[in-house]
C-alpha cells in the first residue's frame, strides 16, 4: 500500500490552518498569556485553564487528561512559566490526537479503491469528495464519482462541478433513482473502465433516522455485491461545528456502516476546534483529513502535532 500524496503542502497548509484556528487559539492562548503574565502556575490559573479547554470543546474526559498531565509536570517543577505551560499544552493534547493520525492508503490491489463517503446535511461532505477527487487525480490516479445522493437536487450538480474541476468522471442518474443501483452501476462501471478510485458519495442523513441508516447499510450491501472486499474506507463527514453533536454522529453512523475513517470539516474560525481533540480521545477513529474553508488549498492531511500547536497558538517542534 502506498500514501496518496506526501507531506510537500504541510508548511503553507499550516499556515492557513493556524489563521484559520485564529479565534479558537486565542481563546486557549492569547488570553492565557495576557491574564497570568508574570504569575506564577497555581491551582487557580490551571482552573481558569480547565474553563477554557472545555469552552473550546475539548471535553471533559480529555480537559482532566491534560490537566492531570500538566499538574505532574508543575509537582515536578518542570514548567516554569506561562510559554512553558503553553508549550505542555502543546503536547499534552498532541498525545491524545497522535494515535488518530492515519492517512488514507490506497491499496493498488483494489481497483478499485473504493471509497464511501456519510454524513448529515450541509457536514461539507460533496465538497470534501470534490477535494479528495482533484487530490487523487492529481496524483495521476482515475478517479470515477458516482452521484448517489439522488434526494437532493443540488448535490449531483454540485458534485458534476467538483468533477469537472478535479479530471474525474462522474456516474449519475436521474432525481430520485434508488441510490444502491447508482452505486451498482457505478461499481460495475468503474471496473470496466479499470478506474484507480471509486468515490460514492450518498445522501445526507439525519443520524438520528434509523430507516435512513438502513438505507446506507443497504447502499454498502449492494456494493458488497460487486466487491466483496469493498468499500475499503467508509468516510464519515463531521462538521466540527456541531460541536458535541458531532460525537453523537460518529457513534450512529460508526454502528451502523463502519466508520474507518474521518474528515473533520469547516474548522475556519468559527467552531470549536478543541471538538477534535474531543472526538480523538472518546473514538480513536483515523481522522485522515480536516477541511479549513472553500478553497482547494483548504483540505489537507490530519496532523496531530501541526494541530495541537494550530489551537495552542504556539508553533510545531522541529523535526
Amino acid at each position: 500500500m502506498g500514501r496518496m500524496f506526501g507531506k510537500s503542502d504541510s508548511p503553507s497548509f499550516f499556515g492557513r490552518l493556524k489563521e484559520k484556528l485564529g479565534r479558537s487559539a486565542a481563546r486557549l492562548s492569547d488570553g492565557l498569556a495576557t491574564l497570568f503574565s508574570g504569575r506564577k502556575i497555581d491551582a487557580e490559573l490551571l482552573e481558569e485553564l480547565e474553563t477554557r479547554l472545555i469552552a473550546a470543546d475539548v471535553g471533559m474526559e480529555a480537559t482532566q487528561s491534560v490537566l492531570e498531565d500538566i499538574r505532574q509536570r508543575v509537582a515536578r517543577h518542570e514548567l516554569a512559566d506561562v510559554d512553558a505551560l503553553l508549550l505542555a499544552l502543546r503536547d499534552s493534547l498532541a498525545r491524545i490526537l497522535a494515535p488518530c493520525q492515519k492517512p488514507l492508503e490506497i491499496d493498488r490491489a483494489h481497483k478499485p479503491f473504493v471509497i464511501m463517503v456519510v454524513g448529515v446535511n450541509g457536514s461539507g461532505k460533496t465538497t470534501s469528495i470534490g477535494k479528495l477527487a482533484g487530490r487523487l487525480a492529481g496524483e495521476g490516479r482515475k478517479v470515477v464519482l458516482a452521484a448517489g445522493d439522488t434526494f437532493r437536487a443540488a448535490a449531483a450538480e454540485q458534485l458534476d462541478i467538483w468533477a469537472e474541476r478535479s479530471g474525474a468522471e462522474i456516474l449519475q442518474q436521474q432525481a430520485g433513482a434508488d441510490p444502491g443501483a447508482v452505486v451498482f452501476d457505478a461499481m460495475k462501471a468503474a471496473q470496466t473502465r479499470r478506474a484507480d478510485v471509486l468515490i460514492a458519495d450518498t445522501a445526507g442523513r439525519l443520524h438520528s433516522q434509523s430507516h435512513l441508516m438502513e438505507e446506507l447499510k443497504k447502499v454498502r450491501r449492494v456494493i458488497q455485491r460487486v466487491d466483496p472486499t469493498a468499500p475499503h474506507e467508509v468516510l464519515l463527514v463531521l462538521d466540527a461545528n456541531q460541536g458535541q453533536n458531532a460525537l453523537a454522529q460518529a457513534r450512529e453512523f460508526h454502528a451502523a456502516v463502519g466508520v474507518t475513517g474521518l474528515v473533520l470539516t469547516k474548522l475556519d474560525g468559527t467552531a470549536r476546534g478543541g471538538i477534535v481533540v474531543a472526538i480523538a480521545r472518546k473514538l480513536g477513529l483515523p481522522i485522515r483529513f480536516i477541511g479549513i474553508g472553500e478553497q482547494i488549498g483548504d483540505f489537507g492531511e490530519f496532523d496531530a502535532t501541526a494541530f495541537a500547536s494550530a489551537l495552542i497558538g504556539t508553533e510545531p517542534p522541529r523535526a
